[in-house]
């Protein structure tokens, strides 16, 4: 199935989108680059993972997405303790991100179901 047919990509693409759009103003470029980055892993590592032939490099890079979930996680509460990120934004983001780290361990746990 092509990364773009999963419902996880779609939903990590959206809310890495969603990330770059609130913080576009932000000028603590560490910050941003940081949380951008993470944000931006998640999709990314679900497509690199989702084209490649065999199933061990297919969760190789499922897991790095779902680390980059923590990651986003801690950054937005970090975020929100500082005043970066509104609290209901980063209240939906952390939710969203939660949600997709749950899906991934679904298409890993298929993953390993359809090759054992």
């Amino acid at each position: 199935m092509p990364f773009e047919d999963l419902d996880v990509w779609k939903r990590s693409a959206r809310l890495s989108a969603e990330i770059y759009k609130e913080l576009a103003d932000q000028r603590d470029f560490g910050f941003k680059d940081q949380i951008t980055r993470s944000g931006l892993s998640i999709p990314s590592n679900i497509a690199e993972g989702m084209e490649r032939f065999s199933v061990k490099e297919k969760i190789y890079f499922l897991h790095i997405a779902k680390g980059s979930c923590a990651e986003l996680r801690t950054q937005t509460y970090i975020g929100m303790d500082v005043g970066y990120i509104p609290n209901q934004i980063g209240v939906q983001w952390i939710t969203e991100s939660k949600e997709i780290s749950a899906m991934l361990i679904g298409l890993i746990r298929s993953l390993n179901l359809a090759n054992p």
